[in-house]
């Protein structure tokens, strides 16, 4: 059998999970030599600025004005110790996600609670992706009309079928790497405007001060339903904790590090490559916080003053108000191309991503072996590649309203969050290897983040189950 050999993206040629000696790679030193195996934190960044950022942030921003500033900063910030401490697992173990949280005691039946939790939330996310899918095509729609009103049900129903099937022709043509890509760079052009923008509001009429950011640092909570929804779906969420391990994975960091053999030489390689991994999660937080604060910002600088509100297919209208109150009608196509580009990458970075969460929980109930049955894993990330797009355009046409849709998905992303925790310290506890835990400070990180987002879970249950005041 010959070396695995790396492919543009980085993933290996031969299997990614199954570790072998012959794929040790001693890791970079420095922040330099580091840049060129970024690639997961990208991924995830994609994936999260399209629902995230641009339609649950702004809107809540526009329905309750600068009183939830806080919470941003403390939604994005909270979760990255919780994501790096699972992958550091993944990366000494060669495991995913999906799979070390299927040993998490107790098990029902065969299979670890955790998976069927992830099952109800995996339901919900489908609503949340279907308002991406949506959102995009009636970007497509407003940018392209087939005469008349361009949110009529057939210009939506044409330009949704052709943004599904793109999608699902590029990435089955092995083409994901360029894709990312490009829309890795539209992405961060979009959040540039953006942060701009938001900053340059001080010379419009929708000027903000230091009054507004001091109450929305004050730790008010004007409306729970839409903090937990916002808490859940800003930052990266529990699906993206969830698959970041994958990419990871097969990145190579793992490969890389080799299989544990216990010698001083396997530690010093583990830890090179956590910090390559942590260097990646934290590029890509700088990324998805800016994008967060200034989509924040702008909804509620520009729209919650105008009782702007985004609802339904209007809600790419409502968002381009942002932007053409601020600087003239002309911005509107700019707009809605960068609007499309954050919101397709979305879609484009969450197939593949959502494909190998599906697939982990067929073999969780014991259709396939995930590990050793290469060929069944593939095939069945291959199905999930074309049945998903397909059901979030289907769920998207049934309900057509995107805000509500993603909104949905960050309340379900919140409370799966509390079963990530649990899983992510068991894994630490059980599998991780004591050398690479980190310091006492990391560890007290750890668990300040974990006990903000437990407590911030069970609310979200409670609140689901109308189980508290008001």
């Amino acid at each position: 059998m010959s070396n695995p050999q790396t492919h543009d993206s980085g993933t290996l040629a031969g299997d990614a999970y199954t570790l072998d000696a012959r794929t040790i790679k001693e890791p970079p030193r420095g922040w330099r030599q580091s840049l060129k195996y970024f690639g997961p934190g990208l991924i995830m960044s994609a994936s999260i600025v399209g629902s995230g950022e641009l339609i649950a942030t702004t809107a809540a921003g526009a329905e309750v004005g600068f009183a939830l500033l806080w919470l941003v900063i403390i939604s994005t910030f909270v979760k990255v110790s919780v994501q790096i401490e699972l992958a550091k697992w993944s990366i000494t173990t060669g495991q995913a996600g999906m799979t070390g949280f299927n040993r998490v005691p107790p098990r029902i039946g065969r299979t670890g609670w955790i998976t069927w939790v992830w099952l109800l939330m995996a339901v919900a996310k489908i609503l949340q992706q279907g308002g991406i899918v949506g959102g995009a095509a009636v970007t497509l729609s407003l940018l392209f009309p087939f005469g008349g009103d361009p949110l009529n049900m057939p210009t939506l129903m044409i330009w949704t079928g052709v943004l599904v099937a793109v999608s699902i022709a590029l990435l089955m043509s092995n083409k994901y790497g360029i894709i990312e890509g490009i829309s890795t760079v539209l992405v961060a052009a979009l959040t540039l405007i953006t942060v701009v923008m938001a900053f340059g509001l001080t010379f419009t009429p929708f000027a903000y001060g230091w009054e507004e950011i001091a109450l929305g640092l004050s730790f008010t909570l004007p409306a729970v339903g839409v903090a937990v929804a916002m808490f859940g779906i800003t930052g990266v969420g529990a699906d993206e904790i969830a698959f970041y391990t994958y990419w990871v994975v097969e990145k190579g960091y793992a490969s890389y590090t080799g299989p544990n053999d216990g010698s001083e030489e396997w530690k010093k390689r583990a830890d090179g490559w956590i910090t390559v991994m942590k260097r990646d999660s934290w590029i890509s937080w700088v990324v998805y916080t800016l994008a967060t604060l200034a989509f924040y910002i702008m909804g509620a600088a520009v729209l919650h003053p105008q009782g702007l509100v985004p609802e339904g297919n209007d809600v790419i209208i409502t968002l381009s108000r942002m932007y053409t109150d601020s600087i003239g009608e002309w911005a509107m196509y700019a707009f809605l191309i960068a609007a499309f580009a954050a919101l397709a990458s979305t879609m484009w970075a969450a197939i593949p991503s959502h494909s190998r969460l599906w697939a982990n929980f067929l073999a969780n109930i014991g259709v396939f072996d995930w590990k050793d049955d290469v060929a069944k894993r593939t095939s069945w990330i291959r199905v999930f590649m074309i049945v998903l797009p397909i059901a979030w355009a289907v769920v998207y046409f049934l309900i057509q309203s995107p805000v509500v849709m993603v909104q949905i998905g960050g309340i379900a992303t919140s409370i799966f969050l509390l079963a990530v925790v649990i899983g992510t310290w068991y894994l630490r506890r059980t599998e991780t290897d004591r050398s690479v835990l980190g310091s006492k400070a990391w560890s007290v990180l750890l668990m300040i983040s974990s006990v903000a987002i437990l407590l911030l879970s069970i609310y979200t249950a409670l609140k689901v189950f109308g189980l508290t005041p008001g």
